[in-house]
């Protein structure tokens, strides 16, 4: 396998930096911490770049919040100047490995994304008896730091662009605490071992995709699976066989012991896809697709809560008009026409 170097000065270059941060202020830019970072934006970068040619760079304190819904979440917010690294560095190493990266892994990818895995995954659905559905226990906190580097280090060999990797891996702040143990472990192993990324980074989504790339490709190649979709850490096999898709299921628990990684207990199963499958918020059945309930209930207290920021006049009729846009634009890869109809004529956009 075929492993870079001399990358860091493509990294540190002053465009690529440049460029990292108008990608990083996408949506963002009217915040006081970009607008603080943009006033002087020249020096803020040239500081940036002399700190990474250095390596005096240390990345700041994250930002933490807890979401609620769908399910508890800890999201971590970095500095500013770290994203606009972060964003540096991606825009160098992302290529390199997208060449190993299976078609049928669609998160955080240009050109990929979930509506696309929701079309393959509805065609593999309806063409298929049976679905292993899966999800990975505590995917982001689990993540082991020693296995994640092994993994870069596979494709990468300069030695400064991977100690500015080893710094964003190693600073990340406290996870959610997870005790799982696996073959060859002592009693202390699961609490010394380093785990965990930061959800919310986007080197976290990336390494994310790294660190399961080689069980998609195990999935693929060794169990020649043909029908298999993920999205982070929900997959799908589908087959008409079932006996297949209970061997493939035993396989991949043995394969993901490896990365010290457990699928969920209760979230994996394996069922008949007539009776319905859900993926990314929609119910796929063999002749309409709907929206999940939980994922309706949570989206018509999102817009309520939207309706009222308007009507209070905490933000403007354009804002609100583009975060409606951009649901319904969400709605329409299911059968939602009536659906999408009776939720605009619930809504009530004058002022007073």
């Amino acid at each position: 396998m075929k492993r870079y170097g001399n990358l860091y000065s493509q990294i540190i270059n002053f465009e690529n930096i440049l460029s990292a941060s108008r990608q990083a202020q996408k949506g963002k830019r009217f915040r006081d911490n970009v607008l603080d970072f943009n006033y002087h934006l020249e020096t803020e970068l040239i500081r940036l770049q002399k700190q990474l040619t250095d390596k005096s760079y240390q990345p700041g304190n994250y930002r933490t919040f807890h979401l609620i819904n769908p399910k508890s979440r800890l999201i971590s917010a970095a500095p500013y100047r770290d994203r606009v690294v972060h964003h540096a560095l991606c825009n160098i190493i992302v290529p390199i490995f997208e060449r190993i990266f299976i078609a049928d892994s669609y998160a955080n990818r240009l050109g990929f994304g979930t509506h696309r895995a929701l079309r393959k995954f509805t065609t593999f659905a309806r063409n298929s008896c049976y679905v292993l559905q899966c999800d990975i226990k505590k995917y982001f906190p689990s993540i082991d730091h020693i296995i994640l580097k092994e993994l870069i280090r596979r494709k990468i060999k300069c030695s400064d662009t991977l100690w500015l990797i080893d710094t964003i891996i190693n600073n990340n702040n406290e996870q959610e605490t997870v005790i799982d143990y696996f073959s060859g472990d002592d009693l202390l192993t699961p609490v010394t071992r380093k785990k965990g990324l930061p959800i919310g980074n986007l080197t976290s989504q990336f390494f994310a995709n790294i660190y399961l790339n080689s069980l998609d490709h195990f999935v693929k190649e060794q169990l020649k699976i043909c029908k298999y979709v993920r999205y982070v850490d929900d997959f799908a096999l589908f087959s008409d066989d079932k006996e297949l898709l209970t061997n493939a299921r035993l396989a991949i628990e043995e394969y993901l012991a490896k990365l010290r990684l457990k699928i969920h207990p209760i979230k994996s199963q394996l069922f008949a896809t007539k009776i319905g499958a859900s993926f990314l918020g929609f119910r796929i059945f063999a002749d309409t697709i709907r929206v999940r309930n939980s994922n309706l209930h949570q989206a018509r207290r999102r817009l309520k809560r939207l309706q009222t920021d308007y009507l209070q006049g905490r933000i403007e009729l354009e804002k609100a008009n583009q975060s409606l846009q951009s649901w319904f634009a969400h709605l329409e890869h299911g059968d939602t026409w009536q659906l999408r109809q009776q939720i605009f004529a619930s809504l009530n956009w004058l002022r007073e």
